[in-house]
């Protein structure tokens, strides 16, 4: 394209007026499927062909080798090159290196090779556990500690702010990260976190370094953005200084990695921070079914305390196609027997093996997946297991590849590329099994890459193909192997499949049971769900089981998530309100049936948080927003009179329960769960007070 004009070819309303907004600030709230990459592209484009901008001014910053791969590929089909497009770590170490020596006046120093192994050291110093999962857990906390910029001396205080997990004393923690950090300076060694921390400062206190910088780079597009941490936003406003020609894009609702330190916050405070900022919605759903869509609204719409910035509403515009699947299985082989049967059945039916998932909330369910798929003979990859282009055979073709460069064409591409590779193994049969199939599979790869390439750029020869490959390579940005993805929800974020399976939805697996009493947590869960739904083109299955072995105790209930999903007519719906009472309640435990009914749907409560509010979690929500600020301002104020954390006093959600359910006096305070004799006594006049209507409670309290 030679025009700014025909890149606004094909787009809808609201991604061209992403596209052609002036620069300057510029937020796109972009739900999923909605073609954002495809926006932010094409806006890169328009501004480069109109002259706005030169390509080599323009960096362009995402959260894996992948999305900045791709990101790079289709500007250059738009016949854009020269832009930087990187992970934020990607574009801190080409930054680093170049000025590192007029920062450091020191040699470069290298990036640490074994984490785990001075995480380790660091253990053993300090007398900490030094077993594997101990040290996975030590180096997850120090990367979340130095990509929320707390320091070790900081560490204890913020944790018991935030209420953080800590994986030993937080005493211990600060221990073992304040003497990695010594034997890594020691050796004269950097981490990725470092990357970040020193590219800020040599921009922050050097005035020579940062005006170079900003004399090359002029316009900056940061995709996912609501998954930055305060770390890569104090490299990105680094990197504005107090310019302001930046282009956001993200979804508050995929917002699924609070707990390695991001936040929606600077995505959502955007229109606030840059007051004359054009924001653009993007909610027309490009990926789905309708029905997909319709579920996928319905799972995000029961969330809780949604700020404005996140109220996107999808809307398909596919053709209608199934409805959405649930099933109720005995145990965990059922449900995975019966998963792998209808893949089968897909698979007869045309389905291509790649363009299907099963996905999980944590990797210990791949297992009895994988079996089962191998019971009936399916192919399968985990992914985040062994890269693509690591893998030996691809570094053979690779080579065979680029000797095959200089070599007169004969036949398309892809047919070249089958007969380069044919004495590598790969065989016009696909092999029936075991490792001779796995490296028939990763050649028969390349060759679907090249028809792909070739039927989207008109100039793609062998050695353009193999320079291709050796971009991708370095972006770890394979192809599609052929075979049935597995994979955990976070791994799935930023795919999609024409066929995806949700599976083991219960209670305690989603959401997660640590998150069980943690608002923001549970509501984090429920994104984690939303983002599940919203991989599936066209056909989506939902399953859990009720027990985890064949014959074992059914103890287990259907995530919480589901009870408004499943329609009524559904053989998977919700029994009765009498075969409830009858399954779920005791004898015993009669005389409490009114403690334990729902005060808006009188179905029984499960689950700690809907006993505590009084409530299932699928009916709305009627919280005073008003009293809840005070009751939280107050809490504030008591805690710093007793120099407690604040959740001492009460939990967030013992105070949405209290908003919720306005107990007029003690008798109703002491029915919310969490509040005995002891916080009465001591708190009880304040909050009764609060709820009454008066605003300045005796704050010394009883």
């Amino acid at each position: 394209m030679d025009t700014g004009q025909g890149l606004l070819e094909g787009l809808d309303p609201e991604q061209r007026a992403a596209v052609v907004a002036p620069r300057g600030p510029v937020c796109v709230l972009a739900g999923a499927g909605t073609g954002k990459t495809r926006t932010i592209t094409r806006r890169i484009a328009y501004l480069a062909h109109r002259g706005h901008v030169a390509p080599s001014q323009v960096l362009a910053v995402t959260f894996t080798a992948r999305a900045a791969g791709e990101m790079r590929t289709r500007l250059r089909a738009l016949g854009v090159h020269g832009v930087q497009a990187r992970t934020f770590h990607a574009a801190a170490l080409r930054q680093l290196r170049y000025f590192w020596p007029r920062v450091v006046d020191d040699e470069q120093w290298q990036l640490v090779e074994h984490k785990l192994r001075v995480v380790g050291q660091a253990a053993h110093r300090v007398g900490a556990p030094t077993n594997a999962e101990a040290l996975r857990d030590l180096a997850g906390e120090i990367e979340w500690a130095k990509a929320s910029l707390v320091t070790p001396d900081d560490y204890p205080a913020v944790t018991a702010k935030v209420h953080r997990e800590t994986p030993l004393p937080a005493e211990q923690v600060v221990q073992v990260y304040a003497t990695y950090e010594q034997l890594k300076n020691r050796a004269r060694t950097l981490d990725f976190d470092d990357l970040l921390l020193h590219t800020a400062a040599a921009l922050e206190e050097h005035t020579d370094v940062a005006t170079e910088f900003r004399d090359r780079y002029r316009c900056f597009v940061v995709d996912e953005y609501q998954d930055v941490t305060p770390l890569q936003q104090r490299v990105l406003d680094a990197w504005l200084g107090n310019r302001d020609d930046l282009t956001v894009v993200g979804d508050a609702n995929q917002t699924i990695y609070t707990f390695a330190g991001a936040s929606p916050r600077w995505l959502l405070d955007f229109p606030r921070r840059f007051p004359e900022a054009t924001v653009v919605r993007l909610e027309r759903d490009y990926r789905s079914t309708p029905q997909v869509v319709e579920l996928a609204n319905k799972v995000i719409g029961a969330a809780h305390g949604r700020p404005a910035g996140s109220r996107l509403k999808l809307v398909g515009q596919r053709p209608g196609g199934a409805e959405p699947e649930f099933a109720e299985h005995d145990d965990e082989p059922a449900e995975a027997a019966a998963v792998a049967a209808r893949i089968k059945d897909l698979l007869g039916a045309g389905v291509p093996a790649s363009e299907i998932a099963v996905l999980f909330r944590v990797n210990a369910q791949s297992e009895v997946y994988e079996q089962a798929l191998s019971d009936l003979g399916i192919p399968y990859q985990v992914r985040g297991g062994e890269r693509f282009f690591v893998r030996p055979e691809v570094r053979q073709a690779m080579q065979a590849l680029r000797a095959a460069a200089g070599t007169p064409p004969e036949g398309t591409l892809a047919e070249q590329v089958r007969t380069v590779l044919a004495p590598l193994g790969l065989s016009t049969e696909r092999p029936p099994g075991g490792a001779m199939r796995e490296r028939w599979e990763s050649l028969h790869a390349l060759v679907e890459l090249a028809e792909e390439l070739a039927s989207t750029l008109e100039d793609m020869d062998l050695p353009r193909f193999g320079h291709e490959l050796d971009i991708r390579a370095e972006a770890q940005h394979p192809p599609t192997v052929e075979g049935v993805t597995l994979a955990s929800l976070h791994a799935a974020k930023g795919l999609e499949w024409d066929v995806v399976f949700l599976v083991g939805l219960v209670d305690g697996t989603l959401p997660i049971q640590h998150a069980d009493g943690d608002d923001e947590a549970v509501e984090e869960e429920r994104r984690l769900l939303y983002v599940g739904v919203t991989r599936a083109r066209e056909h989506l299955f939902l399953s859990w089981a009720l027990s985890r072995s064949p014959g074992g105790r059914r103890h287990r209930r259907r995530s919480r998530f589901l009870y408004h999903l499943i329609p009524d007519n559904h053989p998977a719906a919700l029994p009765t309100r009498r075969q409830r009472d009858g399954a779920l309640l005791s004898k015993n435990s009669l005389r409490n049936q009114a403690k334990r009914q729902c005060r808006v749907c009188g179905g029984p409560l499960v689950g700690t948080m809907a006993v505590k509010l009084g409530r299932c979690d699928h009916c709305p929500s009627n919280v005073d927003e008003e009293l809840l600020l005070r009751l939280k301002e107050w809490r504030s104020e008591r805690a710093r009179q007793l120099k407690v954390p604040a959740y001492v006093v009460f939990t967030d959600a013992t105070l949405t329960a209290i908003a919720e359910q306005r107990p007029a006096d003690q008798a109703g305070l002491v029915a919310i769960p969490g509040i005995g004799a002891a916080k009465l006594d001591r708190y009880g006049a304040d909050v009764i007070a609060l709820v009454n209507g008066s605003s300045s409670p005796d704050p010394e309290g009883m």
